[in-house]
């Protein structure tokens, strides 16, 4: 019989950390505090395994689930001392999601489970609290309505606050028991009306509801647009945690909370974290009340009047403390934590690798390295290669006047400037037309993570470090100003009003999430550096990595932006990049519009002398670096003039007429350029301009080896190839011109000649064109084009529904498609090698930058991959993550 529930408590468990696939990690992790002695409440997890079963099969359960689930009830009730179901001596017990990867708000949980007329009684009793009692009650209607029956939320607020109001109430805690039977028979009354049915009274009928409304918030919206953000993929499922009910809201001796054993936001060694006092747990992440800090030192910095739980609950702190370094030793890994003091005893409910920003996971794992408790080559691992992007996102700069609206508190770091929108469909609306834009809520919720994915920063007036709108931020390295209480949001008028100014959607806003500081207008940014534990952990990266790390870059700002950021040279210069400048355009639109040869010859001899400078400021940039430089690309109707005022500028400058020129560019429009008259193409029809090129090239490694007094190595890729003699063509020209440089200046530059593959003839034919080509660079945008036939120009109108619907498993222009494009690229590969054994091979395409990509270009073993300066730090990373996973498969 297939077993579907693992038990655990009583300081034992039937599954183990290890079991994270089948439990979910907070399943898997509930079962491994239970095993090292820790004071978890008693419960059973309901595996990953029933979910897959449950959307196999039209949300029916496995035959034997229900024996299994009324076992382990029993065994929750026997440690508990008591019984579920029972309305004389109640076992209450939460229902919890638990996926295999965190996914914080994203799906369900009910509290307080168990809970009805009768049971409410005996707790009152029981506890000697009615308040609490009936406090307990409404929260699980309130709760199991919303998640369950489906009832808007809102429709318990509001009869919560019109108490509130009529009875001059500001907190819940101010409500008597009296005060919550009514609104307990308000609340039942508004599910009546709303569904029909009286609110279940039966507690396994309330439980099988909760289960089933877990299962079924894995498929919620929210719940798929955090898998599609986070690349978690829909067969994992999720588990469901039931465990006995601790309560952290039986009075001043009781509190719930949330920590983490390190900061997340800078990765200091310090407890960090929030509590309240006579709560639940969902209180904390809520924002509705203002939590406390855990630490005094937490408390003083705050500069808060509330006491931290170090001072008010010594004991249990000392308890909790002491947990909190068992567990980061035990997980070697940062950890973030949920507790309740029930009457003073600890009960820790949760523990997960904590969500912290790439800033916080650089000082971390290279802490922790140095501390002994993991490896370098652990820390490497563990940075998530795309995160470091937040590192290079700009930060206020410290020269600007600051005169802040309002203060929060520093949820997430960074700067960011945009338009101020008030919902969340609105900045996914602005985004996706390119528009900029600041979320600003009174409070977030799971059901707004796609507008703070499209969003620069958020800015929330509730909740606290730990709150949605913050946790949340961190993981998508947005930054994020939480808690600013000072500032009031009309989301009817559109309006917040802060510091005396009332700003409307559509105005822009600043926010430093790095300080808790929201300013009016943009304020002026600069680049972090890139210093400290950054510098320590690329270092360790780059013994650790195989492949060399190039850049994508034809200006010397890019090109020193790559060295700064610890490129190894140039892997692409795109020439025609160069040809878009005042006076370069003019001449290489004479040089396409003549129709001579000797009329593109004198346009070309205006181009020499900036091509000359060009190159030879690249080669002086990467100081005996490679540097590769790929020949005239695109179609020549690139360049050409489009309105009157530029043709009638070309014409002047050839002195021409107008209607000659609009002639002659519409002899060169084409019905589809992408595979029309371009790269090598245009180089044999029109040899003067690639001989133009290359004498540039060399005359500039000539000009650049004098100043730094380093020989400067060219190699120039020649772009389009599909067969051997195309390139024999071209490299006869560059050969010339290279000899031709050599008498006149009397310096040999050295030089190699190589091409793009990005045909798949060229790929199938790469060992007859490895005869002749010292080098291939993959131009991966182009072969994903011509492999797939779809046009990166045109595929936004269907590509997201082909990787939403699971058609395709991610963007073949972001992610490299290994079935296909990848086999070309294998294929190229070993042929090109069978030709000429030390062939260089490199990928120089945007999935030069993509771990997944990079982790490809590995396992095929290229020589460097090359991408956009900004991604270099992240190719680096990569890099050496794949060289590592290579590694330890080799010796598994």
């Amino acid at each position: 019989m297939t077993k579907w529930v693992y038990s655990f408590g009583g300081e034992k468990a039937e599954g183990t950390g290890r079991m994270r696939d089948l439990l979910g990690g907070k399943g898997a992790n509930l079962a491994e505090m239970a095993n090292l002695g820790l004071p978890v409440p008693p419960g059973f997890t309901i595996s990953t395994e029933v979910c897959t079963h449950f959307y196999a099969h039209s949300k029916q359960y496995p035959g034997e689930l229900q024996a299994q689930v009324e076992a382990a009830l029993k065994a929750v009730g026997m440690l508990a001392e008591r019984v579920f179901g029972d309305a004389a001596n109640p076992l209450l017990v939460s229902v919890r999601s638990g996926a295999r990867a965190s996914m914080p708000g994203m799906m369900d949980t009910v509290l307080n489970l168990g809970l009805n007329d009768a049971s409410v009684v005996t707790l009152a009793k029981t506890s000697g609290d009615e308040r609490f009692a009936y406090d307990s009650y409404r929260r699980f209607i309130q709760m199991y309505s919303n998640v369950v029956l489906d009832i808007d939320h809102h429709h318990f607020e509001d009869i919560l606050e019109a108490m509130k109001e009529d009875k001059g109430y500001i907190l819940d805690t101010d409500l008597s028991a009296e005060d919550w039977r009514a609104i307990i028979a308000a609340y039942k009354a508004k599910v009546q009306e709303a569904s029909g049915k009286p609110f279940p009274q039966d507690p396994r009928q309330q439980l099988w509801g909760a289960i089933g409304a877990v299962f079924s918030s894995w498929m919620n919206q929210r719940a798929i647009t955090y898998r599609r953000l986070n690349d978690i993929p829909e067969s994992w499922g999720t588990a469901v945690s039931v465990q006995a009910m601790v309560f952290g809201n039986m009075g001043e001796t009781s509190a719930t909370g949330v920590a983490f054993t390190r900061n997340p936001s800078t990765g200091a060694n310090e407890l960090y974290g929030e509590f309240l006092v006579n709560a639940q747990g969902e209180d904390v992440v809520a924002g509705i009340r203002t939590p406390q800090n855990i630490t005094e030192a937490a408390r003083k910095a705050a500069g808060s009047d509330a006491p931290s739980l170090e001072t008010l609950m010594p004991e249990a702190f000392a308890r909790f403390v002491a947990t909190t370094h068992l567990l980061e030793k035990h997980y070697r890994d940062m950890q973030d934590l949920e507790f309740t003091i029930e009457r003073g005893k600890l009960w820790m409910l949760q523990t997960r690798g904590g969500k912290r920003t790439a800033r916080a996971s650089l000082r971390v794992a290279v802490e922790m390295a140095n501390e002994g408790l993991i490896s370098q080559e652990d820390a490497v691992a563990r940075i998530e290669p795309a995160s470091l992007d937040q590192l290079l996102h700009p930060m206020i700069d410290p020269k600007a006047i600051r005169n802040p609206l309002a203060i929060g508190l520093p949820a997430s770091p960074g700067a960011a400037s945009g338009e101020i929108v008030f919902s969340a469909d609105e900045a996914e609306q602005l985004r996706n037309i390119g528009r900029k834009v600041i979320l600003v809520r009174i409070e977030t919720s799971p059901e707004d993570i796609h507008g703070m994915h499209a969003a620069e920063g958020i800015v929330t007036t509730r909740g606290g470090m730990t709150s949605h709108a913050a946790v949340v931020a961190r993981g998508m390295g947005k930054p994020c100003v939480s808690g600013a209480g000072t500032i009031r949001v009309d989301y009817a008028a559109q309006t917040m009003v802060a510091g005396g100014v009332t700003l409307k959607k559509g105005d822009i806003l600043t926010i430093d999430g790095g300080n808790g500081q929201v300013l009016q207008g943009a304020i002026a940014m600069v680049k972090p550096e890139l210093t400290g534990e950054f510098a320590t952990l690329m270092g360790w990266a780059d013994q650790a990595r195989r492949m060399k790390v190039r850049a994508n870059a034809e200006t010397p700002q890019d090109a020193r932006v790559a060295r700064s950021f610890g490129a190894e040279g140039i892997g692409l210069c795109r020439t025609e990049h160069m040809f878009f400048e005042g006076e370069r355009i003019v001449a290489v639109r004479e040089m396409i519009l003549a129709e001579t040869e000797a009329g593109r010859r004198a346009a070309l001899a205006k181009l020499l002398p900036i091509q000359r400078r060009d190159f030879a400021e690249l080669f002086e940039i990467m100081n005996g670096l490679p540097v590769t430089i790929r020949l005239l690309d695109p179609p020549l109707h690139e360049f050409l003039p489009h309105t009157e005022a530029e043709i009638a500028e070309v014409a002047k400058a050839m002195g021409v007429a107008p209607q000659k020129l609009r002639a002659r560019a519409a002899d060169l429009h084409e019905v589809n350029p992408m595979l029309g008259f371009r790269g090598v193409r245009i180089a044999i029809r029109y040899p003067e301009i690639a001989e133009m090129q290359a004498r540039a090239i060399f005359e500039g490694a000539v000009e650049a080896g004098a100043k730094t007094g380093q020989p400067i190595k060219a190699e120039i890729m020649v772009p389009l190839v599909m067969t051997k003699a195309e390139l024999d063509v071209v490299k006869a020209n560059i050969v010339a011109m290279a000899e031709a440089v050599a008498k006149e200046t009397g310096v040999v530059v050295p030089y190699e000649i190589g091409t793009m593959i990005e045909l798949p003839r060229a790929a199938l034919r790469a060992g007859d064109i490895a005869k002749s080509a010292e080098f291939f660079s993959f131009g991966t945008n182009d072969l994903t084009q011509t492999t797939l036939g779809v046009s990166r120009d045109d595929a936004a109108s269907f590509l997201g529904t082909y990787t939403t619907r699971g058609v395709l498993p991610a963007d073949p222009f972001v992610t490299l498609d290994q079935e296909g494009v990848g086999e070309l690229v294998k294929i190229a590969a070993e042929r090109g090698r069978a030709t000429r054994p030390d062939i260089k091979l490199g990928i120089c395409g945007e999935h030069g930058g993509d771990p997944a990509s990079i982790a490809f270009c590995e396992s095929v073993g290229l020589d460097y991959v090359s991408c956009s300066p900004f991604r270099v730090p992240i190719a680096r990373l990569a890099a050496a993550q794949a060289a590592l996973g290579r590694k330890a498969a080799s010796t598994a």
